[in-house]
C-alpha cells in the first residue's frame, strides 16, 4: 500500500468532470425496457448464497465469476506463488533499486516460463520511463547504545533481507555519527543525537534539516500508527520499526527505531549521563530507468479493450506487497496454462484482453494509461492479499468502487481503521464491478469453505485511485487492519499461503468475468443487483434518509442497465429529451 497514500493518511478526492447526479436519473429513465421486479419474486431462498461474506447477498449460480472460479482454484499452484513471495520478500524494494530490479526479473522469468512473450495471444513487454531520482538501495545500517558497562546493538542489518531493514527511511543518506542522546531540540548544544518520539502529543514529524541546524549530529525517530498496536496482547509492536521516508539529500544520518529501543535509550540516558549512541548507514544510489512489466492475455474478439489487474512491487513488506506480486504473477501463469491445456482449454479465452501490471505503485497505472496500448474498461488493485488472520488480525476485504455508501455510511457497511474518503453524489459513476467482485469472493468461498470475507465503501490509497481519477471503474482487494502494516514486522511468516490462493483466485475470477461478460451471466447479475437494491433502500428508509434511498435506487437501476449492456453487447441507449 502506498507509502505516500495510506501511510500518511492522504485522501484522494475523485473529480469526474461534468458528471452530475442528474445523469443517474437519466440512466434510470432510459428507454431500455425494464425487467419487472415480479420476475425476481419467484427466486427461491436457496438461490441466495449462504456464505461467510459480510455484505449484500449474492445469488448462487454457475455463471459470472463462477465460470472461472473452479478452474482457477484447482490449478493455482500455491507453492509456486509462495516461491515468488519468498524471493520478493528477500529485498527492501524501492523504485528502480536492486531489490525492485531483482523482483521484476524474477516475475518476468516466471511469466516467460508460462508462455508470455512466446505463445500466441500471450504478450510480455516492459515499459521504461524516467525514474525521476536515483534509485535508492539500503546496503547496511547499525545503531549501538554504549554505557559505562556495556555496548548494546539496538538495530542492525547488512543483508537485503535483514529483519531491521526499515531502520533507514527511504531517501536517507550514508553516514556515521555518535553523540549523547537528547530528546528535544532545545536540549541540543552541538554534536548530540536527537531522539524523538513522534507519537507524543504535539511532537509532529521532525525535520533532519532543522535538527542539523540546531546542532544534532544525527536524528532517530520512533513513530507508529494507532492501528499498528498488536491486537493479540503480545505487544509485538514494541519491536516494530515503521517504514517511512525522508527528503533526499538529508544533511545528517537519520534512522527509524522501535518503541523498545526508544525506551532503552531513554532509560540509559537517565541512568548514565555518559551514554553514547553510535550509528552508521550505508546506502547506494544508481541512475536507472523505471521498469513497468506488463503481461497481456489478448482478447478473442475485443482485444483493444482490457481489464487490468495491478500488483505493485515497491515497499519492503511480505504482505505489502510481496504477497500481491506472488499471487498475481501466479494468477497470470495459471490463466495462461489453463488457456493452453489440450485437447480443450480449461477456460475460454476472454472476449476482452486481460492485462497484469507489475511496477511502482500508482506510477505503474499512470504509465499504463499514458501508454495508450488498449482501452481500459475496469481495473482491480491487488494489494496485501496474502495476510494471515491468525498472525496479523487482518480480514480479507473488498474495497468497492465509489457508490452511495462512500458518501453516507449505513449498516451493514463499516469503514476500516484507515477511514473514509471525501466523495460526493455528483462524483459517482455507476457500474456493476462491485457486484461482480462480491460474487467472485462468494464463489471462491464456496469452493474453499468457511472463508470469512467482508467489504467496505471506497477509502482510497492504492492503484485503483489512478483509474478512478481517469473515469474508469476500479476497486481494491486487500486485508486490513494488519498491525504489522508498514513496519519491519511485515515478513514472510505473516503470509498465509491458502489465503493467498483464495484471494488471488477471487481477483482472477472477477477479472475474467469483467473481461468476458455473456448473456448467460445476466440473470445472476440482475438478481444479485436486486438483492442489493432492496438491502440498501431498506436501510436508508429505516434511517429516514430519503435522499440516500433515492441515490441507492438510482445507482442500482443504472447498474441494471450496465449489466444489460455488458452481457447483451448493447450500445448505450439514447435518452429522450425532457419536455419543457
Amino acid at each position: 500500500m502506498n507509502g505516500n497514500g495510506r501511510a500518511v493518511g492522504a485522501r484522494v478526492i475523485l473529480r469526474v468532470a461534468n458528471f452530475e447526479f442528474a445523469l443517474l436519473a437519466l440512466f434510470a429513465c432510459s428507454s431500455a425496457p425494464k425487467i419487472p421486479e415480479e420476475v425476481f419474486r419467484t427466486v427461491p431462498a436457496k438461490a441466495l448464497v449462504a456464505s461467510t461474506h459480510s455484505g449484500p447477498e449474492v445469488v448462487e449460480a454457475s455463471s459470472g465469476p463462477a465460470r472461472f472460479a473452479k478452474a482457477l482454484f484447482e490449478h493455482f499452484d500455491t507453492e509456486r506463488a509462495m516461491t515468488t513471495v519468498r524471493f520478493v520478500d528477500g529485498f527492501h524494494r524501492e523504485p528502480g533499486n536492486d531489490g525492485f530490479e531483482a523482483s521484476l526479473d524474477h516475475v518476468k522469468a516466471r511469466l516467460q516460463a508460462a508462455g508470455f512473450g512466446s505463445a500466441e495471444g500471450l504478450l510480455l513487454e516492459e515499459i521504461q520511463s524516467d525514474l525521476g531520482a536515483p534509485a535508492w538501495t539500503p546496503v547496511s545500517g547499525r545503531l549501538e547504545l554504549s554505557t559505562g558497562t556495556e555496548v548494546r546493538v539496538l538495530h542492525a542489518f547488512d543483508t537485503p533481507g535483514g529483519a531491521d531493514r526499515t531502520l533507514l527511511p527511504v531517501g536517507a543518506p550514508s553516514g556515521r555519527a555518535s553523540g549523547r542522546p537528547v530528546f528535544s531540540m532545545d536540549q541540543l548544544t552541538g554534536g548530540e543525537v536527537l531522539v524523538v518520539d513522534a507519537t507524543a502529543a504535539g511532537a509532529g514529524r521532525p525535520d533532519p534539516v532543522a535538527a542539523q541546524r540546531s546542532g544534532a549530529s544525527a536524528l532517530l525517530v520512533y513513530s507508529l500508527a494507532d492501528y499498528n498496536v498488536d491486537p493479540s496482547g503480545r505487544e509485538r509492536h514494541l519491536d516494530a520499526i515503521q517504514y517511512r521516508s525522508v527528503r533526499r539529500n538529508s544533511p545528517i544520518p537519520t534512522m527509524q527505531i522501535s518503541r523498545r529501543s526508544f525506551l532503552a535509550i531513554q532509560a540509559a540516558a537517565q541512568a548514565d549521563t555518559s551514554a553514547i549512541l553510535k550509528l552508521e548507514a550505508v546506502v547506494r544510489e544508481d541512475e536507472r530507468k523505471l521498469r513497468t512489466l506488463v503481461a497481456t492475455v489478448v482478447g478473442v474478439d475485443r482485444p483493444e479493450e482490457c481489464v487490468v489487474t495491478v500488483a505493485h512491487v515497491q515497499e519492503p513488506g511480505a504482505v505489502d506487497n510481496a504477497s500481491g506480486v506472488g499471487g498475481i504473477c501466479e494468477l497470470a501463469c495459471t490463466v495462461a496454462e489453463l488457456l493452453r491445456k489440450e485437447p480443450k482449454a480449461a477456460i475460454d479465452r476472454p472476449s476482452r484482453s486481460v492485462v497484469f501490471i507489475f511496477g511502482d505503485e500508482m506510477r505503474e497505472s499512470r504509465i499504463w494509461l499514458d501508454a495508450k496500448r488498449r482501452v481500459t474498461v475496469a481495473a482491480i488493485s491487488a494489494d496485501m492479499i496474502g495476510a494471515s488472520h491468525e498472525m496479523t488480525g487482518a480480514t480479507a476485504l473488498l474495497e468497492r468502487t465509489p457508490d452511495p455508501g462512500a458518501v453516507k455510511l449505513l449498516e451493514p457497511d463499516r469503514h476500516t481503521a484507515w477511514g473514509s474518503a471525501e466523495v460526493s453524489y455528483a462524483e459517482l459513476r455507476p457500474s456493476g464491478i462491485n457486484a461482480v467482485a462480491r460474487m467472485a469472493l462468494a464463489d471462491i468461498g464456496a469452493l474453499a469453505g468457511n472463508w470469512p470475507t467482508s467489504e467496505h465503501p471506497y477509502e482510497g490509497g492504492s492503484d485503483h485511485d489512478v483509474f478512478l481519477k481517469a473515469g474508469i471503474p476500479a476497486l481494491l482487494f486487500w486485508h486490513f487492519t494488519d498491525f504489522a502494516y508498514h513496519t519491519s514486522l511485515d515478513r514472510l511468516d505473516h503470509v498465509d499461503p491458502q489465503e493467498l490462493r483464495r484471494m488471488s483466485c477471487a481477483v482472477g475470477a472477477a477479472t475474467l468475468a469483467l473481461a468476458d461478460p455473456r448473456p448467460g451471466d445476466l440473470d445472476r447479475y440482475l438478481r444479485t443487483n436486486l438483492a442489493e437494491k432492496r438491502l440498501r433502500e431498506g436501510a436508508a428508509k429505516k434511517a429516514g434518509d430519503a435522499l440516500l434511498a433515492a441515490q441507492w435506487g438510482a445507482w442500482c437501476e443504472s447498474v441494471r442497465h450496465w449489466f444489460r449492456r455488458e452481457c447483451l453487447r448493447l450500445e448505450p441507449q439514447e435518452v429522450p429529451p425532457k419536455k419543457g
